[in-house]
């Protein structure tokens, strides 16, 4: 799955990046629906399911002494998804039948992925809010994906406003702060000795309630009550990037890396704060700066971040990343700042700040999926078990 997801983590940004070359020098691909919702539903849906269920697949087992997912069910899921896959792009260039039936194949895929977490869920003897939480997130993907469908079959605008706040708010960002939540406070405890992060066991409800209710306000445009709501994820956020121990984490590269990114966090509800603010006086000022500080920042830096920790601690390898994927690793939040410009400079820039945005992150994932993927088909190299 990890595999799957680091070419999907190529393709999906190659085919962005073509899309904004052909804006700029010629026209507009193709797309049977229009790029923006292309460019959603891929980045929402198509790429970090991979390396969610791939994780999920292997430690929802051992966090709760659960059965272990078969290979043939695993087998199932992630080739049912990459031929789901595989047809969506078909369907991107042909006809929105072709895109909805490969779409469709990609959500029977993600119940699969679901199902298969649920029967290790009812199988195991300890079980906590974290695995709970992360198959009802799941399962909101799963409506969102479904709406998204069908709104390439009714050509239903609000079907795919839909699709893109519940894949946003009640999927995508739960997910990662529920997993970062669970990892970060392990991570940093095996990793500095004398550290104990068990005393904000209490904030996990409110960072996954507050994302829910960012999507609910949003969605019903109730911006003050969004307003609210983003205050207090920014404090509880910030503050727990002190409480984890931000400074401490750059002992270790790969630790610090997944504090970083946590730190993304942060930064989005605050500038999504900030937006609010000046959107209330009548000041549309920041454009979607907040989106991509949360999208790149937090999401893309998430990512990396863990799938780098899981690889190198699932295939053997000492946990410790080399200078290359540290800087590759920075490079992302430079993306995230250089977008973030993009949206702040003036029109006749923006293109081409957008653009060096799209490069620049392709310069960065590239060869970071180079150097990691070829690890997924090789044994481990301290030749225990897969």
């Amino acid at each position: 799955m990890f595999l799957l997801g680091a070419t999907q983590l190529v393709l999906v940004m190659t085919l962005w990046f073509v899309e904004l070359l052909a804006r700029r020098f010629a026209a507009p691909l193709p797309f049977v629906i229009a790029s923006t919702r292309v460019h959603t539903v891929l980045m929402l849906y198509g790429v970090y399911i991979f390396f969610i269920c791939g994780f999920l697949f292997t430690v929802f087992p051992r966090w709760m002494n659960g059965t272990e997912v078969s290979r043939r069910r695993y087998m199932t899921v992630a080739l049912t998804a990459a031929s789901g896959m595989a047809i969506t792009y078909v369907g991107f260039f042909t006809s929105r039948i072709v895109l909805g039936a490969g779409l469709a194949i990609f959500l029977l895929a993600w119940i699969g992925a679901i199902l298969a977490l649920a029967s290790v869920y009812r199988s195991a003897p300890k079980r906590r809010a974290h695995e709970r939480l992360l198959l009802m997130e799941l399962t909101f993907g799963a409506i969102g994906l479904a709406a998204f469908v069908f709104g390439v079959a009714t050509d239903n605008g609000f079907a795919f406003v839909i699709a893109r706040d519940v894949g946003l708010w009640g999927f995508l960002v739960p997910v990662l702060l529920t997993v970062s939540h669970r990892m970060i406070p392990f991570f940093t405890q095996s990793a500095l000795a004398g550290v104990n992060l068990s005393s904000i066991d209490w904030s996990l409800g409110w960072f996954v309630g507050g994302s829910l209710l960012h999507g609910v306000f949003e969605l019903t445009a109730q911006p003050v009550a969004r307003l609210v709501v983003d205050v207090a994820l920014a404090v509880v956020a910030l503050r727990h990037t002190v409480v984890w121990g931000l400074t401490r984490s750059f002992a270790a590269r790969l630790l610090a890396m997944l504090h970083i990114a946590f730190l993304w966090f942060g930064i989005a509800m605050t500038l999504y704060v900030v937006a609010a603010v000046l959107a209330l006086a009548g000041i549309d000022a920041l454009g979607r700066a907040p989106l991509h500080a949360l999208g790149i920042g937090f999401v893309t830096s998430t990512l990396i971040a863990m799938a780098t920790r899981v690889t190198l601690g699932h295939s053997g390898r000492a946990l410790a990343v080399k200078a290359p994927t540290w800087y590759l690793f920075l490079g992302i939040g430079a993306v995230a700042l250089l977008r973030i410009v993009a949206e702040l400079a003036p029109v006749a820039a923006f293109q081409w700040l957008n653009l060096l945005a799209a490069a620049a992150w392709l310069a960065c994932l590239v060869p970071w999926a180079a150097h990691y993927a070829p690890i997924y088909w090789r044994p481990r190299v301290d030749h225990k078990p897969q």
